[in-house]
């Protein structure tokens, strides 16, 4: 009897079917302690799932973002006859900075890109203004001083009449005739 005693008490070891009612105080206290350290690991696995799949999504709109730029540079750069100088399809570093430059004062409030606008060199100004939404640059010049906006203007009309063909230059012979509607100057009527 005494054999068939410890295979069965073996048994019950082996499979876990102890009786708990002579558990111990320590071994409740070791049982309590291991399923609390259980349950802590089971939220922070949870919790760095949760982190690792916002950092996924995260990831992915930045990516979407990216290729939406890419996309959106690409169709500027053709609507403006291509890349400025270089092989097609390569920027130029300089013009890129530019871009970002652009990039940055459309995100900004008018009112803050005007005060900080201003403070750029007037060629910088030009550039940026150019790579901006007209929407954009006017609300920025809305919000700068007149005279800041008017300086702003000028170069840019004085840069734009610069890219149009000049007009073809008069014969000397036509110059010294006033035309249709303008009045002579003493010095000319004279001369006739």
């Amino acid at each position: 009897m005494t054999g068939l005693a410890v295979v069965a008490n073996a048994a019950t070891i082996a499979t876990g079917q102890q009786d708990t009612g002579n558990q111990t105080r320590l071994g409740n206290e070791i049982t309590q302690d291991m399923s609390a350290r259980d349950a802590a690991a089971a939220r922070r696995k949870r919790g760095l799932d949760l982190r690792e799949q916002a950092a996924k999504a995260a990831s992915a709109r930045l990516a979407a973002d990216a290729e939406a730029r890419k996309k959106q540079d690409e169709a500027q750069q053709q609507m403006a006859g291509g890349p400025s100088g270089g092989m097609p399809g390569a920027p130029n570093p300089a013009d890129s900075q530019f871009d970002g430059l652009a990039r940055i004062y459309q995100a900004m409030k008018p009112k803050a890109a005007a005060v900080v606008f201003e403070q750029l060199d007037m060629e910088v100004q030009m550039k940026v203004a150019q790579r901006m939404r007209e929407r954009s640059t006017a609300m920025i010049m809305a919000a700068m001083t007149p005279k800041g906006a008017a300086a702003l203007s000028m170069a840019m009309a004085r840069r734009n009449a610069g890219a149009r063909p000049q007009a073809q230059p008069q014969p000397q012979g036509a110059a010294a005739r006033p035309q249709a509607g303008q009045q002579m100057g003493p010095a000319q009527a004279a001369r006739r």
